[in-house]
């Protein structure tokens, strides 16, 4: 793999014009490509002679191609021959570090999961586990993408991310604390590494490849073994002083008096999490052993108790949202939670509690399900590092590698 470790921010204004100009070059391509230069200048804003100079650059580093030329129909001068994003070239790393298992995955520039494989790692240290994930994306290159250069590798997780350092602070379910997880992947994989909270990291999948309106503003809720949620509005994802926003485990819910770690009773994550839903179910004797995967197939497989199961929760994770839409008033809310793309009436139920408890002219538009059903994890850790590249594709990510190659 490519020499890599780390991907500083700029500091120089002209640069950061640059790059912005890039930035919407690219990401008009990534809209609506294929598409004619004359489209994009019309787009964006941008000179002409500024377009077919991004545009040139931006296939120089392997983002852009040119389409086959049209054949002439007619018509004096040269014909509009569309660009297009340049999906062979590059594959993004993704990694996502869950409670019990760790998902690794190559991704295309549109977003596009092209392979992903699902580890367990109950018991593993960190540093073990970091070390596994990075020997199983270097058989993903070489089995899946060996003609394709890494752009680097994204890395999203729950609890407490500090995007800054790379570093998990806090992840009380893995028992992880001041983690360093950029450096310890840069040092074994030789790539750039981009760290973030999974909810973030969603967020930036939805405003660069899903909801149309999440551009606009978006609240994420994401609902597992770790609840969390994340919002962002047109100028960007709101991360706050260490990355510390989106904390919403411990968010009282009515109608639970399930123990928390916290020592109170009632909060959102002890309440609905995956790993309550499952001990539940075998304390109820619907399932032998607390396991939610076997407990999510139950109810998709029509059993009337753990659907019931099921729906209890979406109420309470209704509760939240309906909070999270008060508070924020975004143009749409997420919900991530496999049970509301594979139980039905989930869905349904948790805006029936957004109509009952905010201020919200229609559910049914503004609470919808993850743009990403059934790769959600392997796009989370995917977009942290995509969003760095749509971001600045002019910047150190790209220009380093090329450097290096």
């Amino acid at each position: 793999m490519t020499s890599r470790a780390g991907v500083p921010q700029r500091t120089d204004a002209r640069g950061a014009r640059r790059g912005a100009s890039a930035s919407a070059v690219l990401r008009a391509v990534l809209d609506e490509g294929p598409i004619a230069r004359s489209t994009i200048a019309r787009r964006t804003g941008l000179s002409a002679a500024a377009v077919t100079g991004h545009t040139a650059e931006l296939a120089r580093l392997g983002l852009l191609h040119e389409l086959a030329e049209p054949e002439p129909r007619g018509r004096v001068g040269r014909p509009h021959v569309p660009v297009d994003l340049d999906t062979g070239r590059h594959v993004a790393g993704a990694l996502h570090l869950a409670v019990h298992h760790a998902t690794v995955a190559l991704l295309d520039l549109r977003g596009n999961v092209l392979v992903q494989h699902e580890e367990p790692h109950d018991g593993l240290a960190a540093e073990d586990l970091l070390a596994r994930a990075a020997e199983i994306l270097d058989d993903l290159v070489l089995g899946h993408a060996p003609d394709r250069e890494p752009l680097g590798l994204g890395v999203a997780t729950g609890g407490w991310v500090d995007r800054a350092s790379g570093t998990v602070v806090e992840h009380p379910l893995l028992g992880w604390r001041n983690v360093p997880v950029r450096d310890l992947l840069a040092g074994s994989t030789g790539l750039a590494v981009e760290v973030d909270g999974h909810a973030r990291a969603l967020v930036h999948a939805e405003r660069l490849f899903g909801h149309p309106r999440a551009r606009d503003s978006v609240v994420q809720l994401f609902t597992g073994n770790v609840v969390d949620a994340a919002f962002a509005t047109g100028a960007g994802v709101h991360h706050g002083p260490r990355s510390a926003a989106g904390a919403v485990a411990h968010l009282p819910v009515d109608g639970s008096t399930e123990p928390c770690r916290c020592g109170r009773t009632g909060c959102l994550e002890a309440a609905v999490s995956e790993g309550t839903l499952g001990r539940k179910a075998a304390e109820n004797g619907l399932i032998a052993r607390p396991d939610f995967p076997e407990l999510l197939a139950l109810a998709e497989s029509g059993h009337s108790a753990a659907i019931r199961l099921f729906h209890d929760r979406a109420r309470l994770v209704g509760q939240a949202a309906a909070l999270l839409l008060e508070v924020l008033n975004p143009a749409v809310l997420v919900v991530v939670d496999r049970s509301v793309t594979r139980v039905p009436g989930c869905l349904p139920i948790i805006r029936d509690e957004v109509r009952d408890r905010a201020r919200c002219a229609d559910p049914a538009e503004t609470v919808v399900g993850t743009s990403f059903p059934g790769t959600e994890l392997a796009t989370a850790g995917g977009a942290v590092l995509l969003d760095v590249l749509y971001e600045d594709p002019l910047g150190p990510l790209l220009t380093g590698l090329s450097r290096a190659s």
